[in-house]
C-alpha cells in the first residue's frame, strides 16, 4: 500500500514517541522495517518533501539505438539504396562494429521512408489454357505458385525422380508430367 507523505511523517513521527521498540510498533501497525528505515532515512536528509512518492524513470529506454548511431545507418542507407534492411544491418554491423538487428534497420528506415516497395512481378491471366485438355479430368486446377512437388503422407517418393518422373501415383497424372 502506498502511504502518502504526510501519513509517512506522522508514521516516524508515532514511532519516534513510542514507549515501544521500533520493531514492536512497526509490527502492530503493519509496516515493514526494512520500509520504515528507508523512509526514517530521507526524512532525516530531505524532511517532508523526501518523503513523497517519486516513481522511477529511467533517462532512457535502455535498448534504444543511440541518435548518433541511427544518425549513421541513415547515412549508410543512403550511401547505398539499394541494399535491403538486412544487408544494411549486416554492413553496419561489419563496418563500425556496433550490432543492429534487420529489423531495427527496418523500422528506422520505414519511419523515414526510405523502404521502398518490392518490385513485383504482374502476371496477367490468359484468356485460356495454352496446353488444352483433349480427355475428361487431365487438368483439375491450375495456379501461378512454383514448389517442387511432395509427396504426402502414405505416397511413395522415388529418389531417382529424374528418370522414373518423381512421385509413383497413377491418381494425379499432371504431376508426373503426361
Amino acid at each position: 500500500m502506498r502511504y502518502p507523505a504526510s501519513e509517512k511523517a506522522e508514521i516516524i513521527h508515532l514511532v519516534e514517541q513510542s514507549h515501544l521498540p521500533a520493531k514492536r510498533t512497526l509490527d502492530k501497525l503493519g509496516i515493514p522495517r526494512a520500509t520504515f528505515y528507508r523512509w526514517y532515512d530521507r526524512y532525516r536528509e530531505g524532511g517532508v518533501e523526501a518523503l513523497a512518492d517519486h516513481r522511477p524513470r529511467p533517462d532512457r529506454v535502455w535498448n534504444r539505438i543511440p541518435d548518433d548511431v541511427r544518425g549513421q545507418i541513415i547515412d549508410l542507407a543512403l550511401e547505398l539504396p539499394e541494399l535491403s534492411p538486412r544487408e544494411l544491418a549486416v554492413r553496419f554491423t561489419d563496418e563500425r562494429k556496433y550490432f543492429v538487428s534487420e529489423a531495427s534497420v527496418y523500422r528506422l528506415l520505414k519511419a523515414h521512408d526510405l523502404i521502398t516497395s518490392p518490385a513485383y512481378v504482374v502476371i496477367k491471366a490468359a484468356n485460356e489454357f495454352k496446353d488444352k485438355t483433349t480427355a475428361v479430368n487431365q487438368l483439375w486446377q491450375t495456379d501461378f505458385t512454383y514448389g517442387a512437388p511432395r509427396p504426402s503422407v502414405g505416397e511413395a517418393y522415388d529418389w531417382n525422380a529424374k528418370e522414373k518422373g518423381g512421385l509413383k501415383n497413377d491418381l494425379f497424372p499432371a504431376v508426373r508430367g503426361h
